[in-house]
């Protein structure tokens, strides 16, 4: 068996380049890069069909840019992740004082679950 995924259509054995997806409910069809993997309802297409590609009367074609290469992440990227994540792991202090009526206050943190105050208490 090839590793090399062909075009899905008929008598068309070039390589495939592209992914076709139809989303219905919007009345659009969007080609991208080649998936990662096989899908049972996309289409992967060669460049040629891939350009040729056309939709029926009253559909959008949305074509995504292929990336020039691989996705590389930045510095920035994981920097802003590490951020995010350091930021979700820092205790949360709860409020001082009485909160305003119908209003609860935090009364703990564990991980991602919170323990809040009744506003009768």
């Amino acid at each position: 068996m090839s590793s090399v995924r062909r075009c899905s259509r008929t008598a068309c054995g070039r390589p495939a380049v592209a992914t076709l997806t139809y989303v219905y409910a919007d009345s659009t069809a969007v080609l991208g890069p080649l998936a990662t993997y096989a899908e049972p309802h996309c289409y992967d297409l060669c460049a040629e069909h891939a350009e040729r590609l056309t939709a029926p009367r009253g559909w959008e074609v949305v074509r995504l840019a292929a990336e020039a290469g691989p996705l590389r992440r930045s510095s920035d990227d994981l920097e802003a992740l590490a951020n995010a994540v350091r930021e979700a792991a820092r205790p949360q202090t709860p409020r001082q004082g009485r909160a305003p009526e119908g209003e609860s206050t935090e009364a703990g943190r564990r991980g991602h679950l919170r323990v809040l105050r009744s506003p009768d208490n």
